[in-house]
């Protein structure tokens, strides 16, 4: 499939100038214990500090990079991935769906059980209808638990996910091989990284 999309993004940056940007943010980012894992605060996941409209642009881009998977909907999750997936949904004008943490009183809705890095419960998805053709995009792929859930609920829906994309990928986890074993769905991701209690380290593509 060919990398060359067309794309709303304003001011794309360079693969190598979004890289740079993209390494920056991450070897200045606060790492901080969450459970059994280190993990990171930083500006493209956590707005801390705020969110620069060059580093969403730079995370966009990466992402950009792999096509679209001839989706005709993206879905997201309401949380750390919702900024760059809204971004992305602009760029290639391709609808947008949230899965949320919390459940709507609708007709439709799906639900599937979650256990990820930081949270354990249940994931509600609406928008995905039989017969879509579903990209996802997450901000990182740490065990895979939020993207497995995901999957899920697309498979549920009667739809199928043609492709998920996550920006940093923190290798240690295993998630890229937990979500392969158990939905057979690949993950594409652009910047792969190990988080220690010593920080973070950029690992060559």
């Amino acid at each position: 499939m060919s990398n060359v999309i067309k794309t709303n993004l304003k001011i794309k940056p360079s693969i190598s100038d979004a890289r740079n940007a993209l390494h920056e943010v991450y070897r200045n980012a606060r790492v901080v214990r969450s459970g059994k894992h280190f993990t990171t605060v930083n500006e493209l996941c956590d707005q801390v500090p705020a969110l620069r409209p060059e580093i969403l642009r730079a995370a966009v881009s990466e992402a950009l990079e792999f096509g679209t998977f001839g989706a005709n909907k993206i879905l997201s999750e309401e949380d750390k991935g919702a900024a760059i997936a809204t971004a992305f949904s602009l760029s290639v004008e391709l609808p947008l769906c949230m899965a949320r943490w919390y459940p709507y009183d609708i007709p439709g809705q799906i639900k599937v059980e979650i256990k990820s890095e930081y949270f354990s419960g249940s994931l509600y998805m609406n928008g995905i209808e039989r017969g879509d053709k579903v990209l996802i995009i997450e901000d990182t792929l740490s065990t895979g638990g939020t993207m497995i859930a995901m999957i899920e609920a697309v498979i549920k829906a009667g739809a199928e996910v043609v492709g998920a994309i996550a920006v940093i990928e923190k290798v240690a986890n295993e998630g890229h091989d937990n979500v392969w074993l158990k939905t057979g769905i690949d993950v594409k991701t652009c910047i792969k990284i190990d988080v220690t209690e010593a920080g973070v380290e950029i690992l060559e593509e």
